[in-house]
């Protein structure tokens, strides 16, 4: 048995933060009803067609879950959602600021009628505040939380290659969902969640906030390299190919040099002998360790490391990703159904094989819509009338 079988989890879901939640529910077990608008579905879908037609993002948030194509305009939608709130155990939505409430469905409406049902909200910065009703999207919200003020070169900010607010919020909504099923075996009652994008990324910021604590000067943006500790970032070898490596401390400067380097003078040398004189002369420092590593290619490079015993990593491209050999090793691929046919999917961390998580399918818009509503007790002359009507 998994983790949350016999848990239900309807969603009012787009984009990623709270897909993204809903995936991980469901990976656990849970049985998630994807809500969405008729004939285009989650506006997601459509953002690329880059896996075999199907949108990237779409394809990594949304499989194992149910798609109830419905209307929620409709004037049989509230009726509808009532039957599925009756059983369900959660609601969570990432709907535009105050649209869920307009239609019933906030935690204040639904808690009287259904006092189990948790009710977690997703929104960029919260129900209240000045900002509560502004537009909120991963890379506004990078920039909100000075993300991009630490991140880039120093002529430059760049924001991070993946959606890391949105999967902030969303790994979080999904612990406080975790937390507020715990709570409610407890109590009886569920609760309300409100998560905001914001306050995700603010607590991911806060080393570097707390580094520029009262007024101090805040991290510099150092582009691949760590921001105030050196050597550690990339190195170019005689290849044309980086090398990642990372010091942490002086007996590692001192293993680099001699090891490494094959310089063990170096690390004597009173100019680079503490990482902040290091770190104060990134350029000479950085020209010593290319001048030597340039002699080498990176696999040279890293068997060098390796038996210094100086952590490292080589610069990887997405097709390398995928060919990882470390992941091959431990068996973290498998497959997963789509409407194209099936497609190679990464297990859960921490899932120790494909048997302890849901790996099912990603659904098409609308596929589970007649199966769900006869499991809420219409009828096929209902159905047909809600088809008829472009409600479903």
């Amino acid at each position: 048995m998994k983790p949350l079988e016999g848990i239900t989890v309807v969603t009012l879901e787009h984009a990623i933060a709270a897909p993204f939640c809903s995936r991980q529910l469901a990976d656990q077990g849970a049985r998630v009803i994807k809500v969405e608008r008729p004939g285009s579905g989650d506006f997601a879908r459509g953002y690329d067609s880059r896996v075999n037609g199907l949108s990237s993002h779409f394809t990594w948030t949304n499989r194992s879950k149910e798609s109830l194509a419905l209307d929620l305009k409709h004037a049989k939608a509230g009726e509808i959602m009532d039957k599925l709130l009756s059983t369900a155990d959660v609601l969570v939505q990432n709907l535009a600021p105050g649209a869920a409430a307009r239609m019933g469905l906030s935690f204040e409406a639904l808690h009287e009628k259904y006092p189990k049902l948790i009710v977690c909200d997703i929104s960029g910065y919260g129900d209240s505040g000045p900002y509560r009703d502004k537009k909120a999207y991963d890379l506004l919200i990078q920039s909100e939380a000075g993300f991009l003020s630490v991140t880039g070169s120093p002529d430059e900010p760049a924001k991070a290659g993946c959606s890391i607010a949105d999967i902030a919020a969303g790994m979080y909504a999904y612990t406080n969902i975790l937390t507020a099923l715990l709570q409610r075996g407890r109590t009886g009652l569920g609760r309300r969640i409100d998560v905001s994008m914001l306050e995700s990324m603010a607590e991911w910021m806060s080393f570097p906030m707390y580094y520029a604590f009262e007024g101090a000067t805040p991290p510099p943006r150092a582009g691949a390299s760590h921001a105030t500790i050196y050597p550690y970032g990339p190195f170019a070898a005689g290849d044309g190919k980086s090398v990642m490596l990372g010091l942490q401390n002086e007996r590692e400067w001192a293993v680099f040099c001699d090891q490494v380097l094959q310089q063990p003078a170096l690390a004597k040398d009173a100019r680079f002998d503490a990482n902040a004189k290091r770190s104060a002369a990134r350029a000479e420092v950085k020209a010593l360790i290319e001048a030597a590593f340039g002699k080498l290619s990176a696999a040279q490079v890293i068997e060098r490391l390796e038996a210094a015993g100086i952590a490292n990593a080589q610069v990887n491209t997405m097709a390398d990703l995928w060919a990882h050999p470390q992941l091959a090793a431990r068996q973290r691929w498998t497959e997963v159904s789509t409407p194209v046919g099936p497609v190679p999917a990464l297990l859960p961390p921490g899932a120790p094989d494909e048997a302890h998580v849901r790996m099912d399918a990603i659904p098409a818009v609308g596929q589970h819509s007649e199966a769900i509503l006869r499991e809420l007790g219409l009828s096929a002359a209902d159905i047909e009338q809600l088809k008829n009507e472009q409600a479903i």
